[in-house]
């Protein structure tokens, strides 16, 4: 049988003359930090004293012995960064060029000493450079001239911190006659019986080569077995009426464990294999109708309108993630009613741990293949370097029932066309190559379960354009960019691929990474740790559209840049929910942070929510209440993603902004599963626009903590729902002096728990309690909330010392322009 010796301990990494202890799986930077040889690149200005550390070049060495009866030892490497060099005893054992991809190389009999001498990833991009010619880039930075994280380069969003090191856990293998070197279990339905297609490649000794193997594969009572004879076999096991596996809100998540086992003619096992899969079949619906060309994932027969978010790696030191951290953050994301999760093509294949989480959570994965924001050249060495890291990754992460889509690529076929790279390109390869080529043959070849996506966005040929929003993904940057987030209902696209706003990170994530600065929007580590172009800029017209703009006034401006963050990403969601099922889904970016940044994301990098996510909770909920501005005057849509149908009463109130409540009526929505209905709201309803101080609020009554109303947002349940209208910005309404009085209860027998009460008096609009105020690990249980007068809300908050009603006071904003 197969022996396993980890190789995680040992290390040490040479620096100068002195040789630091190494952490494996690990990066120079880690081991620099840890010895206190770097200052953190994630606090202050530090980034940029570092940057000679991805300039150099570096060796990881260890002793290895290594005593076995076996016939062969390979030693494995799971993930080097990235071009490196390896040495046992003196003697070449390797090299490398990609950080993508897992590495064998055969150590039987050979002990010693043992170098990883990673060169600097700029030598070797520009090594590469040399060879294929200059290419078109978004960024600066040489990443495509590399198989490397991309944004390790630096992104708008991230750090330039240039990584090296072994990465992802090391190892050696000891066996004997035959090893198991590759499985894809081809996983369907068909009428109601599931079946496992396993495809098993042997790799053999010498003195394995021509004798007899044999295999057996079993899963949820089913077996199969086969004889090679060569090294290859197909093992078929059928299930009969499995339990489907579902993205959550569809159904459970039941996973199977599959076993194969490799043995010899006389029956003793060489070796296993385990994974666990999910019976569940995918489609992605792209024909053409009276809107364009549809772009709708179809899970067990079921068409599902994507409630998505991008993911991007969650640190700049990807090896520091952990399976925790990942379950962590992705059950964030789960609790905020999200079901895809688009693995970016600038990062990672993440580690089988994200997968697993996302297996068991429900979450869908969409996964680009790694290319993004660049020309890439599809010539040697790097045409080799991806078709073995497209092949390693397909069949790595194949039996994972999450993943659902294969992507091409992030916005290089947009780029190609709509950013200058044509004229530049003068005719050379670019990566089209890839995307229409080599990875459809790759993943029809190894993964035809799964739909394949030449890019994102991509219009589905150049037909239309790339980023045509009626025909296939689109990406919308134009809001954000230059436009008022009021310009997403201008357009219903088939699939939201990537859309966002920005704001900064919660105020205590601010206060650790920048530590003693007086904060200011423009204070140097503010600026230091905004890396968009022109991002304050961006931020502060994004609030001046709607709000007087704070001047001297930081933490009103933290406020107002959160609130229209959240504001801004709902506007898009409510949109296009509002239009299933031309639109079939939207994909927000972007979930995570990779370090302390003003950023699009939804969780800062250190955990802790922004407003946005508590508003995903919102507007990703099965059903969702929203008012849209249409044509011809407002409509009243009613989403119901739920399985069963959705009948219930509105009350439909127009208020004046002094707390007069000027007419009631109450409308009756039937919705039917996976639908949307669409009602005018009653001329006689409509709040008289020339005013300004007339507002409408759509409430559906659900037993909230809200008295005299409904729970703003959804947190009573799925028939707690509030929608509101205001006819003109902010700015211009005439919006009264907000008066509101707040209790602090502690929670019987939780020392850690308060619950915050807020009484309104007046109309409060957008009131938001900034936990993190009131200690660095308090969280809240709600966001964003718009209260009438009379109307009180209860906010459970965890994790904080005991906290009195001017602790509250201070962390309490809201919308006040009186």
């Amino acid at each position: 049988m197969k022996d396993v010796t980890q190789l995680d301990e040992g290390w040490s990494l040479r620096h100068g003359q002195e040789l630091l202890e190494a952490t494996v799986p690990g990066c120079v930077h880690t081991d620099l930090l840890t010895a206190g040889l770097i200052p953190d690149p994630f606090t202050g200005l530090h980034e940029t004293e570092v940057a000679w550390v991805g300039r150099r070049a570096w060796t990881y060495l260890r002793e290895l012995g290594h005593d076995s009866p076996h016939e062969r030892t390979d030693l494995v490497f799971d993930g080097l960064d990235t071009a490196a060099y390896l040495t046992l005893d003196g003697h070449p054992v390797g090299s490398t060029r990609n950080m993508h991809r897992r590495h064998r190389f055969d150590v039987t009999g050979r002990t010693g000493r043992l170098e990883v001498r990673f060169a600097s990833a700029y030598d070797e991009a520009a090594a590469v450079r040399a060879v294929t010619g200059e290419r078109p880039n978004v960024y600066p930075e040489p990443s495509q001239y590399i198989r490397k994280m991309a944004s390790s380069f630096g992104w708008d969003w991230g750090p330039t911190l240039v990584t090296a090191g072994i990465w992802r856990p090391v190892h050696l293998e000891h066996w004997s006659t035959a090893r198991i070197a590759h499985v894809r279990p081809l996983v369907t339905v068909d009428e109601g019986t599931g079946r496992v297609e396993v495809r098993l490649e042997a790799e053999r000794t010498a003195q394995g080569r021509g004798r007899t193997l044999r295999a057996e594969a079993r899963v949820a009572g089913a077996r199969a077995e086969a004889v090679l004879t060569g090294d290859e076999a197909v093992l078929r096991l059928e299930v009969p009426d499995p339990r489907l596996w579902w993205p959550r809100g569809y159904g459970e998540q039941p996973l199977h464990d599959l076993h194969l086992t490799l043995s010899d003619d006389e029956g003793r096992p060489l070796d296993t294999w385990h994974r666990r899969i999910g019976f569940r079949t995918v489609e992605l619906d792209r024909s053409a109708d009276e809107h364009g060309t549809g772009f709708t994932l179809v899970v067990n027969g079921v068409r599902i309108f994507a409630r998505g978010v991008n993911w991007i790696p969650d640190d700049a030191f990807p090896s520091r993630i952990t399976p925790e951290r990942y379950r962590t953050r992705l059950t964030q994301a789960a609790e905020a009613n999200i079901d895809l999760v688009r693995v970016w093509g600038g990062g990672i294949y993440e580690d089988d741990a994200f997968y697993d989480a996302c297996d068991e959570l429900g979450l869908m994965v969409w996964q680009d293949f790694l290319f993004a924001c660049s020309a890439y050249p599809e010539e040697q060495p790097l045409r080799g370097e991806v078709e073995a890291e497209a092949r390693d990754n397909v069949v790595r992460l194949m039996p994972h029932p999450s993943l659902v889509l294969w992507n091409g690529n992030n916005e290089n076929l947009w780029g190609f066309r709509d950013w200058d790279w044509e004229p530049a390109l003068a005719g050379d390869s670019w990566g089209e190559g890839y995307y229409l080529g080599l990875l459809p043959r790759i993943v029809a070849e190894l993964d035809p379960t799964r739909p394949y996506t030449a890019g994102s966005p991509w219009s589905g040929s150049w037909d239309h354009h790339p980023n045509d929003p009626a025909h296939g993904t689109h990406h919308s940057w134009e809001v954000w960019n230059r436009q008022d987030y009021a310009e997403y209902r201008a357009s219903v696209p088939r699939f939201v691929a990537e859309f966002g706003w920005q704001a900064p990170p919660a105020l205590a994530t601010l206060r650790r990474a920048l530590p003693g600065e007086e904060l200011a929007p423009d204070s140097p580590g503010m600026l230091h740790h905004q890396k968009a172009e022109d991002g304050n800029g961006k931020l502060n017209r994004g609030i001046g559209r709607h709000f007087p703009l704070p001047e001297g006034d930081f933490d009103r401006w933290h406020y107002l840049t959160q609130l229209v963050q959240a504001r801004a990403v709902a506007a898009g969601i409510e949109h296009w929910r509002s239009h299933w099922p031309v639109c079939a889904g939207t994909i927000v970016w972007q979930l995570n942070d990779c370090w302390p940044v003003t950023s699009w994301s939804a969780i800062d990098s250190d955990g802790r929510p922004k407003p946005l996510h508590h508003e995903l909770r919102r507007v990703y909920a099965d059903r969702l209440l929203t008012l849209q501005p249409a044509t011809d005057g407002l409509v009243l849509a009613a989403v119901n993603q739920a399985a069963e149908p959705w009948r219930t009463a509105v009350t439909l109130r127009r208020w004046g902004a002094d707390g007069t409540l000027i007419r009631e009526s109450v409308l009756d929505i039937a919705a039917e599963p996976r639908s949307v209905v669409r009602l005018p709201v009653p001329h006689d309803l409509l709040p008289d626009g020339s005013s300004a101080k007339e507002f409408l609020v759509a409430d559906i009554h659900g037993g909230a903590d809200i008295h005299g109303g409904a729970d703003v947002h959804g947190g009573a349940g799925a028939d707690g729902l509030r929608a509101v209208h205001f006819p003109v910005a902010d700015k211009d309404f005439a919006y009264p002096r907000p008066v509101y009085d707040v209790a602090v209860e502690p929670v019987t027998g939780q020392r850690d728990r308060v619950d915050v009460v807020v009484s309104a008096r007046t109309l409060v609009r957008d009131l938001l309690l900034q936990t993190d105020r009131l200690g660095p690990a308090a969280v809240g249980d709600r966001g964003l909330l718009t209260l009438l007068p009379g109307e009180q809300v209860r906010i459970r908050v965890t994790g904080c010392a005991t906290v009195d009603v001017e602790d509250v006071r201070a962390a309490l904003y809201c919308v006040d322009t009186a």
